[in-house]
């Protein structure tokens, strides 16, 4: 998803890219993020505990968070140079990892 959403940011700089109109950007990001949601959605399906697996709602929901959130993070380090990490965005991050603690204490 992350490169679905923000990966067209980065791709306007190059001339072919910048030429493609707005619905067509939105029909590949939309094809793109398809290729998500075939993993997203059996994996959700396997690993809720009312169909055998491990994790109740609110737990699958905070690992697709943290996830989502660290590939961001390695995208737009890599990516886009020009956007800092800060020290609210390590603390963000802190409160996260709290979060998952918190909701995977029994």
């Amino acid at each position: 998803m992350t490169v679905a959403w923000y990966g067209n940011l980065k791709l306007q700089q190059y001339p072919w890219f910048s030429k493609l109109s707005l619905p067509l950007i939105i029909l590949l990001s939309w094809l793109l993020a398809g290729i998500e949601y075939c993993f997203m959605i059996p994996a959700n399906r396997i690993g809720f505990v009312d169909n055998g697996g491990p994790f109740d709602l609110w737990q699958l929901k905070v690992i697709q968070e943290a996830i989502s959130l660290t590939v961001f993070t390695i995208f737009t380090l890599l990516l886009f140079k020009t956007e800092p990490m800060r020290i609210n965005h390590l603390i963000g991050f802190i409160f996260l990892l709290l979060a998952v603690y918190f909701l995977f204490k029994k």
